[in-house]
């Protein structure tokens, strides 16, 4: 029970004086997954870290750390567009030719903001941490900073905004994702067969309170009005084509969605790459399906069940196989070291050691952890040990972040 406890004790004493000498001491800012929320929803309930502030306890250890809050299901080039302007501060501004393509409001209002860090440049750069979805999030917005994104099909206009008119390389120090799906979940491809993907949505959102979340849609015109019901807001929502077109989470999450992303956007030779896995399953020697570990919480062991023994198809008509069967619960184990389905080659992908050199545009991947997807980031029962010892392997790996050339 204490050794959590001893450890961080232990860490406290040894390194804690040692990130006033700490080389690189970048933000830390946290992006969160698929119908996550921000700091201002759900109450005192935080994505990141349940009934605990994992944030907070990350600055009172000493760290810069910034959280934000993007669309939930949106796409990942909505949702990176969206922590550009909150880091950055500005009218979000998702592209002319990317709005009018998906027919989105370009620059709604109400997404405005001052900027969390407004010095936000390559001699100011920040560290980025996204669990879930969100690290295909932080992904993409790496490869909008560094890539001129055009308005018009000849290429000659560039957008007007400061994301995506122009490169603007070296913004990123180092990008770490926990349990996200680079090569897609085949869970996705499930959920979109089985049970309509907006029904899946809402559902999760009454779960959840829709007075307490909010689905941050307004480029979609999908802002809740004042006084409007829950039911009224679904029926707007439900009719809405956005859902059918690819600039959606549920194509994103898709294998076929990540095998698409992948091949656009690859490892950028200036950054720094980690990647943590987690597998709560365990092979059932009867079938060679995945079955879900006793302490995996129990909302997601019936996923866990189907992850475990069902395939996914791509364009091509390949599919899935049985070394997909591992998973959190969520995503599939696999799928969480690194990008490995682009057209193009995989990433590059190596076990983390400590002490040994580390190179930019390598993905360093530490795990799988014994953990479900959720348990990842403190949601679920923890003891005061088992507790202390998640707060610990974050802090360590912001001192790792922050211990970086």
């Amino acid at each position: 029970m204490f050794q959590g406890y001893f450890k961080r004790v232990v860490w406290l004493f040894l390194f804690g004086s040692t990130l006033l000498f700490s080389k690189n001491t970048d933000p830390i800012v946290l992006v969160h997954g698929f119908i996550g929320w921000g700091p201002e929803e759900m109450g005192q309930y935080r994505y990141w870290g349940g009934t605990e502030d994992l944030a907070q306890t990350l600055r009172d250890s000493g760290f810069t750390v910034y959280v934000v809050s993007v669309g939930p299901v949106s796409s990942n080039w909505d949702r990176a567009v969206e922590v550009f302007a909150q880091i950055k501060g500005g009218q979000v501004d998702y592209g002319q030719a990317h709005s009018e393509t998906f027919g989105l409001i370009r620059k709604p209002e109400g997404k405005s903001y001052p900027g969390l860090y407004p010095e936000w440049d390559a001699d100011h750069p920040i560290h980025l941490i996204g669990h879930s979805m969100g690290g295909q999030t932080i992904r993409m917005l790496d490869y909008l900073l560094t890539h001129i994104i055009y308005a018009d099909e000849a290429d000659s206009i560039p957008e007007e905004s400061a994301l995506l008119g122009r490169e603007n390389r070296g913004w990123i120090s180092s990008i770490t994702t926990l349990a996200t799906p680079h090569d897609g979940t085949t869970l996705s491809d499930i959920v979109t067969r089985t049970i309509p993907f907006l029904q899946y949505v809402l559902g999760l959102a009454a779960v959840v309170g829709s007075d307490y979340y909010n689905f941050d849609l307004e480029q979609w015109g999908f802002e809740r009005k004042p006084g409007e019901s829950w039911m009224d807001y679904f029926e707007r929502m439900r009719d809405n084509p956005a859902w059918d077109t690819k600039n959606i989470s549920s194509w994103d999450l898709s294998v076929e969605g990540a095998r698409e992303m992948n091949t656009l956007v690859q490892a950028d030779p200036d950054v720094y790459y980690f990647s943590y896995t987690y597998r709560a399953t365990h092979t059932d020697s009867s079938t060679g399906a995945e079955i879900p570990n006793d302490n995996m919480n129990i909302i997601l062991r019936m996923r866990a069940r189907v992850i475990g023994s069902d395939v996914a198809y791509f364009a091509d008509g390949s599919s899935t196989d049985s070394t997909w069967f591992p998973n959190d619960g969520v995503v599939n184990t696999r799928s969480q070291a690194g990008p490995t389905t682009g057209l193009n080659g995989p990433d590059p992908i190596a076990e983390y050691r400590e002490g040994e050199p580390l190179l930019k545009g390598q993905w360093y991947t530490i795990g799988p952890l014994p953990m479900d997807h959720w348990r990842s980031i403190g949601h679920g029962k923890f003891t005061a040990g088992e507790r202390a010892e998640l707060t610990l392997l974050f802090v360590n790996h912001c001192r790792r972040l922050w211990a970086l050339p």
